[in-house]
């Protein structure tokens, strides 16, 4: 398998603020519907070409609308999640099927003289503009404008518009709402496949004249949808339009006569509705009230509060990068993503791939809590309440799902939709506990980010209580006193059932002592919890004896107890990535190799654990022995390279985050993207070259850039206020945009107040490397271009 160190032809040009592809690519389809993805949090719409054929992957998606599915197992064992959840294709709206003179346009016949599509992210829209000559040899112009409202939740719009060009045409157009399309399973298990094929069963459908709504319900998890489409046809004389509906599918159709230069202008509502409980009366009165409301602030008013409300986003998340156009065109995009994966979810997961495709079932991961909600916390903390939200919302799930495991507390899914288990693989899922400090950690940050009181009474102490409690049961204290957490897997899944690993140990500590504060501030939710003034101590004694790995000899910090004296791994011989699907399991877990960023993982979120002596040592030490066969690793390894002053190794690793979609560095874009890999590009250019850094709630910076970046400034918003930070090689500049209250940060060290009005310009510090610039296992040299 390749490698992302491969070079990849740059596919779309390098521009400020769209992603344009200038003719059409049909080996690269899967892809591009995944880049050009629209979504809002609530609806997620691959990019298929309107007329659905030829397509890479059909999809449609609602956030955790799902169906359930058995788990494979070779033999049974206690404790194992029985069943999985897969995220469902749902009633695809976005169809046009167009018919020139009986001839269907398809871009694979006649002739393509000109095929662009353009993702345009302040907009929010993407547009496309085709022309094609029948193989008949007629000319028809098509240009379609796709948009997934974040102003209506449940609103798709499409605006399609056929133009004939040199002569008269007769065009029909049929809109359509297909469901159970035929979408390849990604599994070899016939019992999966048998649950995932038509997995929507019709409940009702009808349709009259322009509008048509269809109702189903999953076989299997029994969660209701319904869709419905409503259009306003603006045609020649002599128009026709007429509607049909059937169990799977509607259809509306438009017919007429163009003559040369007149146009065929079709806009679409689409409503979307989904319920475990609701009735089918009543989700059908929802889709058909979301159609009317849309239909009342019609096209032009949608399109500009799509660009009112990316306007106002931009204006604190937009990342300026002077110096690297690739890296600016790729933070914007990533964000823009990340903002889609989360606008509009509205207390349901963020999942890996967000709404862009099926790539794992859908599944939410702590990928969300560690690089999503990071920077939705400050650049759009509304939306990371929510996802926290949806946490605190499967918190009886987690206690559940402790007990079942024999521990007190709650133990939050590693894997899953809508809250259970759904990992097969317990060494990888159940074993890893980093999870729920991983939880814990997000809420915290957001508390700290928002000023949001109430949030940390009402919601986080409950987490951080029941959290603690796992803590100390799934840890003991051993004959030294030390407090250990054994056998668990750590962010590293190379390394299944060991002892203290540093990263989860260090946020179990966080976890630990923030718990601690919080139950004896909000007292009466302690009380509630049955909180004892013992419980609280033994927290706080657990975390100041916490377990931290560390080598004497080496000098270095170990992933976990004893993890250097593992046997090395041969590079020269195994070098076939990723290695999970060259190696056995059993060989990897007996080696130092790591699959991505673990113990320097806790550098970054735990910097405060280490000496810039240990970072350096520790970056040093692990570079050589981590493969990166995890799309997540890159941006740490960013961030930290910049900490210990690598800045050129940095930026190549922020290049490789950055770019692992618009370049498909992974080889797996076609299932959808990596959105902790694109929220990593802000972490990476943030954290890493801005220096930013929040521990225990106290905000820093410590700018630092590369050659081959000029300047960078972004904004974020903290307790009430938009701070703005403008680096430069030798000067920072910071001031309050937006707020009454003055921010109090550090600067290198530097203790300063920014009031509102009075800009303070500091002069940057230089890190001198302690160690030279590591080297990569063969073959995982970081993305070059």
């Amino acid at each position: 398998m390749s490698t992302p160190t491969t070079p990849a032809k740059a596919p779309y040009p390098v521009e400020a603020w769209v992603v344009r592809e200038p003719e059409l690519d049909l080996d690269r389809l899967a892809i591009t519907e995944s880049v050009f993805a629209l979504s809002n949090g609530h609806i997620g719409l691959r990019g298929n070409l309107d007329e659905g054929d030829p397509h890479g992957l059909p999809g449609s998606y609602l956030s955790s609308y799902y169906e359930s599915r058995p788990l494979p197992y070779a033999e049974s064992a206690y404790g194992n999640p029985e069943d999985g959840q897969t995220v469902v294709n749902v009633t695809d709206g976005k169809l046009f099927r167009v018919l020139v003179d009986d001839e269907p346009f398809d871009v694979r016949y006649g002739e393509l003289e000109r095929h662009e599509r353009v993702l345009d992210l302040r907009a929010g829209t993407l547009h496309r503009e085709v022309e094609w000559v029948t193989p008949a040899g007629q000319r028809v112009r098509i240009r379609s404008t796709r948009l997934v409202s974040f102003t209506h939740r449940s609103i798709v719009a499409i605006r399609h518009e056929v133009e004939a060009v040199d002569q008269p045409l007769r065009v029909i157009v049929q809109s359509e709402l297909v469901a159970n399309e035929t979408v390849p399973v990604a599994d070899d298990d016939p019992r999966v496949a048998a649950a995932m094929e038509s997995p929507l069963e019709s409940e009702e459908h009808f349709g009259d004249t322009t509008r048509a709504h269809l109702v189903h319900i999953t076989k299997g998890s029994r969660q209701r949808m319904a869709s419905a489409m409503d259009h306003h046809v603006h045609g020649p004389d002599g128009t026709e339009v007429s509607t049909e509906a059937h169990a799977d599918w509607a259809r509306t159709t438009v017919g007429c006569r163009l003559e040369p230069g007149e146009s065929l202008v079709i806009t679409k509502y689409v409503s979307y509705g989904w319920s475990s409980q609701r009735t089918v009366p009543a989700l059908r009165d929802q889709v058909a009230a979301a159609l009317t409301s849309a239909a009342q602030e019609g096209w032009d008013s949608m399109l500009e509060a799509q660009r009112a409300y990316l306007d106002a986003f931009w204006e604190t998340a937009d990342v300026v990068v002077e110096g690297d156009d690739e890296v600016q065109q790729a933070v914007r995009f990533a964000l823009f993503h990340v903002l889609q994966a989360g606008a509009r979810a509205e207390r349901r997961a963020i999942a890996a791939k967000g709404l862009t495709g099926p790539g794992y079932d859908g599944h939410a991961f702590w990928d969300t809590e560690m690089f999503v909600l990071p920077v939705l916390s400050y650049v759009h903390p509304d939306a990371a309440s929510d996802a926290l939200l949806w946490r605190y919302s499967t918190l009886d799930l987690a206690r559940e799902r402790a007990q079942q495991l024999g521990l007190a507390g709650a133990a939050f899914a590693w894997r899953t939709i809508r809250g259970q288990e759904c990992s097969a693989y317990w060494p990888a899922g159940t074993a890893a506990f980093h999870v729920n400090a991983d939880v814990v950690d997000a809420l915290v940050r957001y508390v700290h980010a928002t000023g949001d009181e109430a949030f940390e009474r009402d919601v986080a102490t409950e987490v951080l209580v029941e959290v603690a409690r796992l803590w100390m049961s799934l840890g003991h204290h051993d004959r030294h006193g030390a407090f250990r957490i054994q056998g668990v897997t750590g962010p590293d899944e190379y390394s299944a059932l060991a002892d203290d690993n540093v990263y989860t140990n260090l946020m179990a500590q966080r976890s630990l002592r923030a718990a601690a504060v919080v139950a004896q501030r909000h007292r009466e939710v302690a009380t509630r919890l049955a909180v004892t003034d013992d419980e609280i101590a033994a927290w706080e004694t657990a975390a100041d004896l916490v377990l931290v790995a560390f080598n004497d000899e080496l000098g270095v910090h170990e992933q976990a107890t004893g993890f250097s004296d593992l046997a090395p791994w041969d590079f020269e011989r195994h070098h076939d990535y990723p290695l999970l699907l060259s190696e056995p399991y059993g060989e990897l877990y007996r080696r130092q190799v790591v699959k991505q960023a673990d113990l320097v993982l806790a550098l970054h979120w735990r910097g405060d654990a280490f000496t810039p002596v240990e970072k350096a040592r520790a970056f040093a030490y692990y570079e050589p022995i981590t493969v990166r066969d995890s799309s997540l690793s890159a941006c740490t390894q960013a961030v930290v390279a910049a900490e210990v002053g690598h800045l050129e190794l940095a930026h190549e690793y922020l290049a490789e985050a950055a770019l692992m979609d618009l370049r498909n560095l992974a080889h797996n874009t076609k299932d959808g993207l990596h959105i902790a890999s694109l929220a990593g590009t802000w972490l990476g250019l943030v954290a890493g070259f801005g220096g930013l850094r929040d521990h225990d709630g106290r905000l820093t910076f410590a700018p630092a850039l590369p050659h081959g970046i000029t300047r960078l400034s972004f904004s974020l918003l903290w307790r009430g206020s938009r701070l703005t930070v403008s680096a430069e090689p030798a000067r920072t500049t910071y001031a309050v945009a937006d707020g009454d209250e003055p921010v109090t940060l550090g600067h290198a060290g530097q203790q300063v107040t920014i009031a509102p009005g009075e800009p303070v310009t500091l002069a940057n510090r230089h890190v001198e490397p302690l160690t030279p610039v590591p080297t990569q296992p063969p073959g995982r040299e970081p993305y070059r271009r």
